[in-house]
């Protein structure tokens, strides 16, 4: 007699009857098969993690929604490495990073982004305007077509999510 709780053999029997499926369907999205069997454990990680539908009928459905949202995070990542790498080779050897440093660079790099993604998209964009292109306010503003007012509350809401992230 099996004393197991229902949904660790639910969420057992997804990953022994899906797993395989979903490592080759990420290996054909990543053209590897190294990353793909990290982000094939991502997805049943995060599934375990969650709330599983109570009866899954499309399960495969399931497992690929939840892994193109990894799959999604993965490739932001990347990119995001790749730019910082390409910012570090065009820096004179002498003002590069240490490779310690380097590491802690990239993952406060990646806490930046995960923090920002959280915000809904015009508050980010209006925070990313003035903190990483300069814009005034009043630039901002007319750039994206709404009033002053708004820029002031969406800039006093991202301060806040940052500061919050912080404490």
């Amino acid at each position: 007699m099996s004393t197991a709780h229902p949904r660790s053999r639910e969420i057992e029997a997804l990953y022994s009857d899906h797993h395989g499926w979903l490592h080759a369907w990420l290996r054909g999205k990543l053209g590897n098969s190294f990353d793909a069997a990290d982000l094939a454990q991502d997805t049943f990680a995060r599934v375990l993690a969650g709330r599983m539908p109570a009866s899954l009928v499309e399960p495969r459905a399931y497992l690929t929604t939840v892994a193109k949202g990894i799959l999604v995070n993965w490739y932001r990542r990347q990119a995001l490495e790749r730019a910082y790498l390409e910012a570090l080779a065009a820096l004179p050897e002498p003002q590069a990073p240490a490779p310690e440093q380097r590491v802690l660079i990239l993952e406060t790099l990646h806490e930046i982004d995960a923090l920002l993604d959280r915000l809904p998209p015009q508050v980010r964009r209006t925070f990313l305007l003035s903190q990483i292109e300069g814009m005034k306010y009043d630039d901002i503003a007319r750039a994206t077509g709404v009033a002053l007012v708004t820029v002031k509350r969406h800039m006093k809401q991202a301060f806040s999510h940052c500061l919050a992230a912080i404490e």
